[in-house]
């Protein structure tokens, strides 16, 4: 690996391989971003960051960490996709798979009108995205506080990605910020299309987690009402 590309991320101490230091390094010189990377969330699967490009805009960059990923769960979920029937149980194929996955998960939801940042790019087990705030990353919903209106787009945007048949599979109030009174679903390297035996669980899974927030800050939701809204039916 070249000396410049220690010496440009040698600050992150032991955050990063080898590998994933001479991808940032790459993805950097071709212009996605520049160095420093400023965290956002520490996550048991990946790390994010943030960081600005030429342009002056920022961007969120998530990397995926190869070593200490639970890539067995993550090859027990991803054989389940169509697209991913054929992955071969290599630690390195799977992480890189997961990171596509969400990429390709993210476009489709966009496609479908959900409120989720843009996919800009993904490379091995790095995935760049529109950074959603302003100086600051917008705030997480765990962290926010939000009224009924606020609950009626998070279950606005759950019922686009079920016309698009899909489930988030792993929505709750930490992977849902608030951006301006506006909610912006995050994380989905676990949706899951409708044809998938997990679909169902899933969406049970998203509505009580969601469910469950709102009731904790207050505001009176019962899971059957909200499972009816996704599905297309009055109440």
């Amino acid at each position: 690996m070249p000396k410049i590309t220690r010496e440009k991320f040698k600050t992150y101490g032991n955050v990063f391989d080898g590998f994933t230091l001479r991808n940032l390094f790459k993805l950097e010189s071709q212009g996605y971003f520049e160095e420093p990377l400023t965290p956002v969330a520490l996550g048991k699967e990946a790390n994010v960051f943030s960081a600005k490009r030429k342009d002056g805009k920022k961007v969120i960059i998530k990397i995926y960490r190869l070593e200490s990923c639970d890539f067995n769960k993550m090859f027990d979920l991803i054989r389940c996709d169509d697209r991913y029937q054929n992955i071969s149980k290599n630690r390195r194929n799977v992480i890189f798979a997961w990171t596509q996955r969400e990429y390709r998960n993210l476009h489709k939801a966009r496609e479908a009108g959900v409120a989720v940042p843009t996919p800009l790019h993904f490379f091995h087990n790095i995935l760049i995205e529109e950074f959603i705030g302003d100086e600051e990353p917008a705030p997480k919903l765990k962290d926010s506080n939000v009224n009924r209106t606020f609950l009626k787009k998070t279950i606005d945007n759950m019922k686009k990605l079920n016309d698009a048949d899909l489930v988030h599979g792993d929505l709750s109030s930490f992977n849902i910020l608030n951006w301006r009174n506006d909610p912006i679903l995050i994380d989905f390297s676990q949706t899951t299309e409708r044809k998938s035996m997990h679909f169902e669980e899933y969406l049970e899974r998203d509505i009580s987690n969601v469910c469950k927030h709102f009731r904790k800050v207050g505001i009176k939701i019962d899971e059957n009402d909200v499972l009816k809204k996704i599905m297309g039916k009055n109440i």
